[in-house]
């Protein structure tokens, strides 16, 4: 099932948030920051041990001092116009996170607006590629609850069109 809030994805109590990271994992600016702060310490230790991440790709922590018990960190596309594989990589970001979900059965997971902040992704091409790449994934997994967590009313204004038909 799919739920949107219009909230601050750090307060999120569920299983499993998704940072929207660089490819370092070692914090930086945006929600990525936000993570981290909230996190602790913990989180940035942790994240030192992974080797960064790739572009399109996910990788676990755990939630430190977050609400959320874990956190996925996937690194989304810098928009250079939409030629250089924006679209694939930023579905691939929500593939992992969903597959990574799956596979240490987790029951909810929210996922920030990857990509939308500095890396300039346009927001509603965005939101069409995260719904779309997610119902996809729900056809295997039913059982989690996915949340799209906006932290701005652009954005959630956004998915409340795309997802009007399709909201609990």
């Amino acid at each position: 099932m799919i739920h949107l809030e219009l909230s601050d994805i750090t307060k999120f109590t569920g299983d499993a948030i998704v940072n929207a990271a660089n490819r370092s994992l070692l914090g930086g600016g945006g929600v990525d920051g936000a993570i981290h702060r909230a996190a602790g310490f913990g989180l940035l230790e942790e994240c030192k041990t992974l080797g960064g991440c790739a572009t399109g790709d996910a990788k676990l922590t755990g939630g430190h001092k977050l609400p959320a018990k874990y956190v996925i960190h996937t690194v989304g596309p810098v928009w250079q116009g939409g030629n250089h594989d924006e679209a694939e990589l930023l579905a691939s970001c929500y593939r992992r996170c969903m597959e990574i979900a799956s596979e240490h059965k987790f029951r909810s997971i929210a996922f920030p607006n990857i990509s939308t902040g500095i890396y300039r992704f346009p927001k509603e091409l965005a939101a069409e590629i995260a719904i779309s790449t997610v119902k996809e994934a729900l056809l295997d997994l039913p059982a989690i609850e996915v949340y799209f967590s906006c932290f701005d009313e652009e954005n959630y204004r956004i998915y409340v069109g795309l997802l009007k038909d399709a909201l609990d």
